[in-house]
């Protein structure tokens, strides 16, 4: 979630932090399976190596999106909270080690977009 819950992603903004936090992931020996968002926040579903600090995961999937965002878009820079923070220092993360593929990603996909 973005600090402040500030109304910052549109569509193109969405679609770069995609492919940044692809890279991420693989960085880490993981994959992004799904990913959507709206205009404050984003779901991901990852599948990663148990050898991965989730904290550590999580912590490079923001800075890293953040800095490459404010490169790219200028115009987001606007949003970023005191210290040049995007990101709220809060996630959620849960384990769905029993739950079929099929039906997170049907989820995640189902999640409204910002227009």
């Amino acid at each position: 979630m973005t600090k402040c819950r500030h109304r910052v992603f549109s569509n193109q903004h969405l679609k770069r932090m995609e492919e940044i936090m692809r890279t991420v992931c693989a960085d880490f020996e993981g994959e992004l399976v799904e990913f959507n968002g709206e205009d404050n926040h984003v779901h991901l579903l990852v599948n990663f190596p148990p050898k991965v600090a989730l904290a550590k995961l999580v912590n490079s999937l923001k800075g890293v999106s953040s800095r490459r965002l404010r490169q790219q878009f200028p115009d987001v820079a606007r949003h970023y909270y005191r210290a040049n923070r995007l990101w709220s220092a809060s996630y959620f993360a849960g384990s769905v080690g029993g739950a079929p593929l099929n039906v997170l990603q049907q989820y995640i996909e189902q999640q409204n977009h910002p227009t």
